[in-house]
């Protein structure tokens, strides 16, 4: 079994934000999937698709960016999965945009998400997805930037690297995208 939660607020005026970059990406993975994530459960909404015997969980949940340990520690209790089954795809602003990192384990670095999950969970041995969102321009507060909505470029350019994690992530799972 795999579980994979992306970090986002809930809410249309977030749909398209950095912070919400998490999101996008998932919904690729489950576009790939042909899965619906619309399922309310454990302070998310998931979808759960079965292929080839592994159960995969997709979730995103509602609690807000900040709070997303809370949901991501209910989602491992209901599914019975430890966090060797857990990838957590976020936004970062520490990686340019167009790219992105994969990791098994790590710490939070200036991600409140993360650093929520961690503290929650006790542990940061759980594989990560960072996609870049770029760093801060200058005179803009960080809060401001992670929740202002992308420009047409950045979503093209974070769009592909968005893209390319997604197929990462199924990797990482053991599946193929179709």
């Amino acid at each position: 079994m795999k579980l994979i939660a992306a970090l986002g607020n809930p809410g249309e005026k977030y749909a398209y934000t950095y912070h919400n970059v998490g999101w996008l990406t998932l919904d690729i993975i489950a576009d790939r999937l042909g899965v619906d994530v619309d399922k309310r459960e454990c302070d998310s909404l998931t979808g759960v698709k079965s292929v080839n015997g592994e159960r995969i969980i997709l979730a995103k949940p509602q609690t807000y960016m900040n709070a997303s340990g809370k949901a991501v520690k209910q989602l491992l209790s209901r599914y019975k999965a430890s966090l060797s089954d857990l990838l957590v795809i976020y936004d970062d602003i520490d990686i340019e945009k167009g790219a992105f990192r994969f990791r098994e384990r790590g710490s939070a670095g200036t991600h409140n998400g993360m650093r929520d999950i961690i503290s929650v969970c006790g542990s940061g041995d759980f594989a990560r997805l960072r996609v870049g969102t770029g760093k801060v321009p200058e005179n803009i507060p960080l809060v401001s930037y992670v929740l202002m909505p992308m420009t047409d470029d950045d979503r093209r350019l974070i769009g592909g690297a968005a893209k390319e994690g997604a197929e990462r992530a199924l990797e990482w799972a053991g599946l193929k995208s179709k």
